[in-house]
């Protein structure tokens, strides 16, 4: 059959999430406050890893997110609001 992934990498200026889901599951998400990746299975299924380094990965995908983000409010700071 067919399965639906979802990824989610998103920041602001304070906070951040990085999580992969899978059916409609939380597979894994980054616990930035705690400083690891977790993955919030059930015992009862076959459990499923994402590769070592994905918690390193998930604090790089962050820094890239924000320098985006600055990038990005530069750019359109000078830019008209139009209704």
């Amino acid at each position: 059959g067919l399965h639906v992934d979802l990824s989610i990498n998103g920041c602001s200026d304070s906070d951040g999430e990085e999580m992969y889901s899978l059916d409609g599951e939380e597979m894994w998400f980054a616990d930035f406050i705690n400083h690891r990746g977790v993955e919030p299975q059930p015992s009862f299924i076959d459990h499923i890893s994402l590769v070592e380094g994905a918690y390193e990965q998930a604090v790089a995908n962050q820094q890239i997110c924000r320098s985006n983000l600055k990038t990005i409010r530069e750019a359109m700071k000078d830019i008209p609001l139009e209704n």
